[in-house]
């Protein structure tokens, strides 16, 4: 059985290029994809999903060099 993917708060910081607190906000907002767990001390989501969602979501993140653009 493959094991699924999973983002935490400090994964999807990461991704999205916010802090920690901007991600309480993004992971309330309709739409997002529900939790796989809540965790003592932490929520858990799956990456595909949440992937998914960010790529109709989220604006693309600019990479080395494109931001002189």
């Amino acid at each position: 059985m493959k094991r699924p993917r999973l983002y935490g708060p400090g994964e999807l910081a990461a991704l999205f290029g916010v802090s920690r607190q901007r991600i309480l906000q993004i992971t309330r907002r309709p739409g997002f994809p529900e939790p796989v767990a809540r965790l003592i001390g932490m929520t858990v989501w799956d990456a595909d999903e949440v992937d998914e969602w960010a790529r109709h979501n989220r604006p693309p993140r600019p990479t080395d060099g494109d931001e002189d653009r």
